[in-house]
C-alpha cells in the first residue's frame, strides 16, 4: 500500500544536503569508466571529499531493464553523501530512474546535461540538452516529481521501474531506505558552441534545482583549451541571487587551487575531476610518497578486484595503475609490463616484484 504523507511532514522531511555543506564544497567530479565505486573508495580513504558523485548512466537503459549498468551505481556507507549521476532524453525514463535511485538510498540525483561525447550529445541528451531547454526543464520537473512520489511513499512497482531493475535493486538493498524529499540537481556547461551562460543558466534556475555544477567549456571545446572561469562566475552569481547551491569545475590544479577558486570567483564550491587521477590524498595537504603510490596501487587493485571483479574485466583497472606509477625510475619499463597484464593477480605479482627489487 502507498503511503501518502501530509505535505507539511515531506516539507519538514527534506535533506537537501547540499545547503548543510560547509563551504567552500570541494568534492570529486563525476567521470566515465572513473568514479566507480573502487575509485571512490580509494579517495575517500585517503582523503575525503565534501561530496561524491557516481558515473553516469543512461536512463533509457534502466527504464528497459538493463540490470548490468546498476554495478555503476554500487557504493558504500562511507562515501556520503553520494549523488548518483544519470543521463538521457526519455522524460518518463528520467522519472522511473529517480525512484529506483532513490529506493537504492542515494542522497540525491543529479541529471547530467554537460557530458560532450558525440554519442551522447548527438541523441539530445547531456550537452546536447543546452539546445532544448524546454526538454531540460522538464526533465528536472520529473525527477523532482518522482523525488517527491517517493517521499510519499510510492513503490518502484507503482512508477513503472522494469521489473528486472526491481529484483536487482531489492537484491542489493534489502533493506530500504528511509522515506524522505531529496534533492535534484544538474551538471552541465557554459553553452554548446558558444558561451551561454546567462541566459542558460536563468532558465535551470526557473525549475530551482538543489545545485547546479557548471563547467567552464563549451560542448565543442570537449576538455581542449582552458576552463573558462569568469562564465562560471556568471553562472554562480545568478544561482545565489535565486538561493541555489553552485559549483564549479574545470581546471582545478590541487586542493588549494580548489579553495582559492571558490574565493576569488565567490562560489560555493567546486567538484574535481581529472587532478585527482593516480591522487586519492587530493583532498588533503598529504603529499604522497613513492611508496605511498606503490602501496596505493596495489589497494586499488585488491579493491577492485573485490567490488568490481565479477562485473567489469580487468583492463577497466589498467589506466589507474598507470596514473600511480609514473614518475621515477623504471616506471615505463614496470606500466609497459602492468599493461601486459591479463588478471588482478598478475598485476599484483608485477608490482610487488618491482616493489622488492628497490629494497634489494
Amino acid at each position: 500500500m502507498r503511503l501518502k504523507l501530509p505535505s507539511s511532514q515531506i516539507y519538514c522531511m527534506d535533506t537537501n544536503f547540499w545547503n548543510n555543506l560547509k563551504r567552500p564544497i570541494i568534492g570529486l567530479a563525476p567521470m566515465d569508466g572513473v568514479t566507480d565505486v573502487a575509485f571512490r573508495q580509494m579517495v575517500v580513504r585517503h582523503s575525503k571529499p565534501d561530496v561524491l558523485i557516481t558515473e553516469f548512466v543512461n536512463v533509457e537503459g534502466l527504464a528497459r531493464g538493463a540490470v548490468k549498468m546498476l554495478h555503476a551505481f554500487r557504493y558504500e556507507e562511507n562515501e556520503r553523501p553520494i549523488v548518483a549521476q544519470v543521463f538521457g532524453v526519455e522524460v518518463e525514463s528520467f522519472y522511473k530512474a529517480t525512484v529506483m535511485l532513490l529506493n537504492m538510498g542515494f542522497d540525491g540525483v543529479d541529471i547530467n546535461m554537460g557530458c560532450p561525447v558525440n554519442k551522447v550529445a548527438r541523441k539530445g541528451s547531456g550537452a546536447g540538452l543546452i539546445q532544448t531547454p524546454e526538454k531540460a526543464k522538464e526533465i528536472i520537473r520529473a525527477c523532482k516529481r518522482a523525488a517527491k512520489d517517493f517521499a510519499e511513499g510510492i513503490s518502484m512497482e507503482e512508477a513503472g521501474v522494469h521489473e528486472a531493475i526491481i529484483a536487482e535493486v531489492n537484491r542489493m538493498y534489502p533493506k530500504g531506505f528511509e522515506r524522505r524529499l531529496l534533492p535534484i540537481s544538474v551538471k552541465t556547461r557554459i553553452g554548446y558552441d558558444k558561451p551561454v551562460t546567462e541566459e542558460w543558466i536563468k532558465c535551470l534556475i526557473e525549475e530551482d534545482p538543489a545545485n547546479i555544477t557548471l563547467h567552464g567549456r563549451t560542448l565543442k571545446q570537449l576538455y581542449l583549451g582552458e576552463a573558462n572561469w569568469k562564465e562560471i562566475a556568471k553562472g554562480g552569481k545568478l544561482c545565489k541571487e535565486a538561493g541555489i547551491s553552485f559549483l564549479g569545475n574545470g581546471d582545478v590544479k590541487n586542493y588549494k587551487d580548489a579553495q582559492k577558486k571558490c574565493k576569488k570567483y565567490k562560489i560555493d564550491g567546486v567538484l574535481v575531476g581529472r587532478a585527482t587521477f593516480g591522487d586519492p590524498w587530493f583532498f588533503s595537504d598529504y603529499v604522497p610518497t613513492f611508496d605511498d603510490r606503490v602501496e596505493a596501487a596495489l589497494e586499488h587493485v585488491g579493491l577492485f578486484e573485490k567490488l568490481l571483479g565479477d562485473k567489469l574485466f580487468f583492463a577497466h583497472m589498467k589506466k589507474h595503475l598507470g596514473w600511480y606509477l609514473k614518475g621515477f625510475d623504471g616506471a615505463k619499463e614496470l606500466r609497459v609490463n602492468l599493461m601486459a597484464a591479463e588478471t588482478f593477480d598478475q598485476a599484483r605479482e608485477i608490482i610487488t616484484v618491482f616493489r622488492n627489487s628497490l629494497d634489494n
